[in-house]
């Protein structure tokens, strides 16, 4: 349905130039969205998805580790979309303090936002609102090192930002002025918590994600928060029990559909051509994760098995293997305390997987070596 232009501009003069700045109206989007044939059938397939995703999740019996890797993955894929080079492998070299070599500025950044995913997490499950505040708090959190502490972490911005060309004159798009930013911040807070609109909380998150980023309300790390936003919403609404649903990898996939739809609800107010777009991406995220789940559990338990079968040096090699699920990247100093193996045993237990395949040596060197587990770490790169 296409309903005209979703705000007004508002005209100011930016370094001398005439900027027209773009105001969104309030949600929820009038006339209110259309639930025809099509897009409800898109949203009970996107809600069986979640509901399959968090029934395989329960039944993980690695979940904790299936939760740290994801988080991980999707830390990756969401700094990507904003140029970021860093890699998976990358950041898991980082959290290893004795690791060197990992692209500091990129990785640093990658790991903000791990923090950032987690210190929102906790605040939820502590009983904290999904409000304004605790968005500066993730804002803080994720521009708290390397690029971007200096654009104001943890404030709304007071002064005027744009998308796309080098200043404010020429830019594809220019969000509101910083005096509207309060105002425009505190109406997507009272839908975010509205209980009388009978909306789906599915499609409460896709048209809050539309609406923060139009708002765009700091100086850099929007499209990060934007995405973050989306499974914030989903875990506060109870329909996600773990964090599992990341939107990252399909927007990289999809990276100019995704801006052009933004762009078009904007400018002719087509919420449902965007919400199709969204559920199908909740849905194919969703059914990706649990296919990737499965995987996992498969291989752990197989490898496994084929330790089991090495006689005496299994006991040691199978705790080693227990110590690389937790982490797909350890030093030999990591494998020896994690496991509680003297260095020596560590040392053998290491070897064993790696003449099995299992685990594969980065460095080539003799000393301060660090071992990956390969097709875990394969499997999770996939999209990356």
């Amino acid at each position: 349905m296409k309903r005209g232009l979703i705000g007004e501009y508002a005209v100011s003069r930016v370094a001398g130039e005439k900027v027209r700045a773009f105001v969104p109206e309030p949600l929820p989007p009038n006339p209110p969205i259309a639930f025809d044939g099509p897009l409800q059938r898109r949203l009970e397939a996107a809600v069986l998805a979640i509901g399959r995703l968090d029934g395989a999740s329960a039944l993980l019996p690695e979940k904790s580790l299936f939760l740290y890797a994801y988080v991980r993955k999707e830390a990756v894929l969401s700094s990507q979309i904003e140029g970021n080079q860093s890699s998976l492998s990358d950041l898991l070299l980082f959290e290893l303090e004795e690791a060197q070599g990992a692209p500091l500025d990129d990785v640093v950044e990658v790991s903000n936002y791990v923090a950032a995913l987690e210190h929102g997490l906790t605040r939820l499950r502590k009983g904290f609102p999904l409000c304004n505040r605790l968005m500066r708090e993730i804002h803080r959190v994720l521009l708290s090192r390397g690029r971007g502490r200096e654009k104001s972490p943890g404030e709304f911005r007071r002064s005027q930002n744009w998308i796309g060309g080098s200043r404010p004159g020429n830019a594809v798009f220019v969000p509101p002025p910083h005096a509207k930013v309060p105002d425009c911040m505190a109406a997507l807070k009272r839908f975010l918590h509205a209980e009388d609109d009978d909306i789906p909380a599915l499609i409460r998150a896709g048209l809050a994600h539309v609406q923060f980023e139009t708002i765009h309300p700091f100086l850099d790390g929007n499209g990060r928060v934007g995405r973050l936003l989306i499974t914030f919403l989903l875990c506060h609404a109870g329909i996600l029990q773990e964090p599992l649903l990341y939107l990252s990898l399909y927007f990289k996939q999809n990276r100019s559909v995704y801006y052009n739809l933004l762009e078009r609800v904007r400018r002719e107010g087509d919420w449902e051509e965007w919400l199709d777009f969204f559920l199908a991406g909740v849905q194919q995220t969703a059914e990706g994760a649990v296919v990737t789940a499965r995987q996992l559990s498969k291989l752990f338990l197989k490898d496994r098995s084929r330790i089991e079968k090495a006689g005496r040096r299994a006991g040691s090699a199978l705790r080693v293997h227990e110590a690389l699920k937790t982490r797909a990247i350890l030093t030999m100093s990591e494998v020896s305390r994690t496991t509680g193996l003297s260095f020596p045993a560590a040392s053998s237990a290491v070897e064993l997987l790696v003449q099995l395949k299992i685990a594969r040596e980065l460095t080539g060197k003799r000393r301060n070596r660090i071992f990956v587990y390969d097709r875990y770490l394969a499997t999770l790169n996939e999209g990356t």
